[in-house]
């Protein structure tokens, strides 16, 4: 069964930092991009950051600088690690698999993430 799974979620307060993970099984990872999105209450999901199978990688320009995306395809596992959290990056959490720019097939059941001012 594909699954792709996100932890690393909970409460921090602003400034702090947490590191998200999202692990795949069952499906093909390596040789696919993978993305980042958030989705806030009352507010539609929004790009967070995007990693090519080759390495390149894409940020919204709201958490350049914060955020920093990577991969690990031996361990079939990408992560966002995220400095510098504001209140405003309250949020759900999803990873997902890229098909083609801006489309995905496989998402997770998402991760809260809750930072307190």
């Amino acid at each position: 069964q594909a699954q792709l799974v996100e932890s690393g979620g909970g409460l921090v307060q602003a400034g702090g930092s947490l590191r998200l993970s999202c692990a795949a099984s069952g499906l093909t990872f390596g040789s696919y991009a993978m993305g980042w999105h958030r989705q806030a209450p009352g507010k539609e999901r929004e790009f967070v950051a995007r990693i090519t199978s080759a390495g390149s990688i894409y940020y919204a320009d709201f958490v350049k600088g914060r955020f920093t995306i990577s991969r690990d395809n031996a361990k079939r596992t990408v992560y966002l690690q995220m400095d510098s959290l504001k209140p405003e990056d309250t949020a759900v959490y999803y990873c997902a698999r890229g098909r083609s720019l801006g489309v995905y097939d496989y998402w997770g059941q998402g991760t809260q993430v809750t930072v307190s001012s």
